[in-house]
C-alpha cells in the first residue's frame, strides 16, 4: 500500500523508510520543515544537514522524497503554545503537541489523506485485537519507547499510523542501517525541543518571553535567597542554573501571579515529592472497559479529594504511569472525579511533578492514554 513516511534525516526515520520497502509498501519519504527562520536566532540553517541525509538516504533506497512546508501551522499550533505554557509558569511538551496537531494532524488534512498510512520512526508498537480495534503498546526498546510522546494521539489517529521500529532496539536498528550501507547509520541522535534545532531553548525564551526579575525563596523558611530573571526559565524539580551557594538546591513551585521560585535544600528534600497529581483533558486511547478494572472509591478517598468531588467517583485500579518520558514506569490508581479530571495516586510518592507535563497512563503493556497535569 502506499504510505506517507516522516522522515527527518535522523537513522531511526530511514530504517523505518527501508523497512516499508522491504515489507512491499510503497513508500514516499516527507520531511517536514517547520523551523523558524529567524535571522536573530539561527544564523546558518542548521537543518540544512537534515535535509542532505534525507534527500541522500531516499536516493539510496530509490525512494520519492518531498520537502513541504509547514511553519505557519507549527507556529500556531505548538510554538504559540509553548510560550503560552511557559509564560503561565507551565511546562509544556512540544514534542507531544507535535505529533497531535502536526504530524498526525495538520500533515494528514494536507497530504497524507492521499495515501492508505502515515509511518514514522517512533518507537512503539501497534497490536490489533480479535475485533480489529487498534492498541498502543510499549516498544521493544523500553529506553527509546515513545508512547510517552504519542499518548495525546486520538484513537482515529493511530489506526491510520505505522510503525515500523516496535519490535526493534536501537542497536538493531543501527545494525539494520549499516547493513543497507544508509549514509546516518553512525549519525548521533538529535537533542532538545523539535523546532529549535541547535538553538539554546533558553535564548528562545528570552527572545520572545522576555525576562521579569523576581524572588527566589526558600519554601520551608520563606527566606530570600536570591533572584531570577524569569520563572519560564525554570521547571519543578531543576537543580542547575540556580546560582545560589551552600547548595543543592531543587525548584519545586513556582508562583506566576508574584513571579517567586520556591527551592528546597538536599540532595533528597521531602519538598519534592507528592501523593496526589490532578490531571486534566484525559485523552483516552482506549478506555478501560472490563468491569474488573474498576471499582467503587467513594469511600476510601474522602480525604483525599474532598466530598464535593466524590459524585460518581471510580477508580482504575493497578495502572502504570509516567510523568515524563523514562524508561521506567510507577505504580499507582487513577480515580475519575465528579469534575472531570482524574487523580492519579502514585503508589510510592514522586518527585518532579510539574503542571503543564503529562500523566501517561499504562495497563500491563499498553498505553491507555493521558492528561495534562493540572
Amino acid at each position: 500500500m502506499q504510505v506517507a513516511c516522516l522522515v527527518s534525516g535522523g537513522v531511526d526515520s530511514s530504517v523505518a523508510l527501508a523497512l516499508l520497502k522491504e515489507q512491499g509498501h510503497e513508500p514516499v519519504a516527507f520531511y517536514l520543515k517547520v523551523w523558524m527562520e529567524d535571522d536573530m536566532l539561527m544564523g546558518d540553517c542548521p537543518w540544512q544537514e537534515d535535509v542532505d541525509y534525507v534527500c541522500q538516504v531516499a536516493d539510496a533506497l530509490q525512494v520519492k522524497v518531498e520537502i513541504v512546508s509547514m511553519q505557519r501551522e507549527y507556529w500556531e499550533s505548538v510554538v504559540d503554545y509553548t510560550l503560552r505554557e511557559v509564560s503561565s509558569g507551565r511546562t509544556p511538551n512540544p514534542d507531544m503537541m507535535c505529533n497531535k496537531l502536526i504530524k498526525f494532524g495538520a500533515f494528514y488534512n494536507k497530504w497524507g489523506k492521499d495515501f492508505t498510512a502515515i509511518a514514522t520512526g517512533h518507537y512503539g508498537k501497534l497490536i490489533s485485537d480479535e475485533s480489529g480495534r487498534i492498541h498502543l503498546h510499549l516498544g521493544k526498546d523500553r529506553v527509546k519507547d515513545q508512547t510517552y510522546f504519542l499518548s495525546q494521539m486520538s484513537y482515529e489517529q493511530l489506526s491510520r499510523c505505522l510503525f515500523p521500529l516496535g519490535d526493534l532496539t536501537k542497536k538493531e536498528v543501527r545494525n539494520h542501517a549499516k547493513k543497507l550501507k544508509l549514509p546516518n547509520a553512525d549519525r548521533p541522535d538529535s537533542q532538545g525541543i523539535c523546532f529549535l534545532g541547535k538553538i539554546n531553548f533558553r535564548d528562545f525564551l528570552k527572545k520572545y518571553v522576555g525576562e521579569k526579575k523576581g524572588c527566589i525563596i526558600e519554601q520551608r523558611t520563606g527566606k530570600v535567597l536570591g533572584q531570577h530573571h524569569g520563572i519560564w526559565f525554570f521547571t519543578i524539580g531543576q537543580r542547575n542554573g540556580l546560582d545560589l551557594s551552600g547548595g543543592p538546591w531543587f525548584v519545586i513551585d513556582k508562583n506566576p501571579q508574584e513571579n517567586i521560585v520556591y527551592v528546597a535544600h538536599g540532595y533528597d528534600p521531602q519538598e519534592v515529592y507528592v501523593n496526589r497529581i490532578r490531571l486534566a483533558n484525559f485523552n483516552w486511547i482506549n478506555p478501560p472497559t472490563r468491569s474488573d478494572r474498576h471499582t467503587d472509591a467513594t469511600e476510601n478517598y474522602k480525604v483525599e479529594v474532598g466530598a464535593k468531588d466524590l459524585k460518581n467517583l471510580r477508580a482504575l485500579e493497578r495502572i502504570h504511569f509516567k510523568i515524563r518520558h523514562t524508561p521506567q514506569l510507577s505504580e499507582g490508581t487513577l480515580r475519575e472525579m465528579a469534575s472531570g479530571e482524574y487523580l492519579l495516586l502514585p503508589k510510592d510518592k514522586i518527585a518532579g511533578v510539574a503542571k503543564g507535563q503529562f500523566g501517561v497512563i499504562y495497563q500491563d503493556e499498553e498505553c491507555l492514554g493521558g492528561g495534562v497535569i493540572s
